[in-house]
């Protein structure tokens, strides 16, 4: 039995501790917004955060995750302003990798909350959109970067 930290609520679950975290997400707590795109981390699209920082869910062992603070897409709110941006710039097509997009986003965003065009790219560069979607990710992290900086103040 493990204690995860999901969305700052403990989670108990009976799993083998090598199960990948997607599925402990997915199958055993039933939160489905995190994607299974490629299953060897190259996509992007099962992306969560592990302590703030974007890590592939299909590719990190559940028991790597005890102690830390997991954080899904569900733990985003629905309303994070990266995802009113996404629905401003009207960046998802059919979505599937929109889930990974935004966390991969948040991550660099809480971490740079002014970013260039230039760091963008590189961040997100892991994360892939099969709609080719990408311009529209770009104005929508800065988008989201400028209501964030109005907000607090910057």
């Amino acid at each position: 039995m493990l204690t995860l930290t999901v969305n700052g609520q403990q989670k108990q679950v009976d799993v083998e501790s090598d199960t990948p975290l997607l599925w402990v997400i997915r199958e055993h707590l039933q939160m489905t917004g995190t994607k299974f795109g490629c299953g060897a981390g190259l996509c992007g699209a099962c992306t969560v955060h592990l302590d703030g920082t974007a890590v592939r869910s299909c590719q990190t062992a559940a028991k790597d995750a005890v102690g830390r603070k997991i954080t899904t897409i569900e733990g985003l709110g629905g309303n994070h302003p990266l995802q009113v941006a996404w629905v401003a710039e009207q960046v998802p097509q059919c979505g599937y990798c929109q889930s990974g997009q935004i966390m991969q986003a948040a991550s660099l965003l809480s971490k740079n909350p002014d970013p260039s065009k230039a760091e963008i790219v590189a961040h997100m560069d892991g994360n892939l959109c099969r709609c080719m979607t990408y311009g529209r990710i770009q104005k929508a992290i800065v988008r989201a970067a400028a209501d964030m900086r109005a907000k607090s103040g910057s």
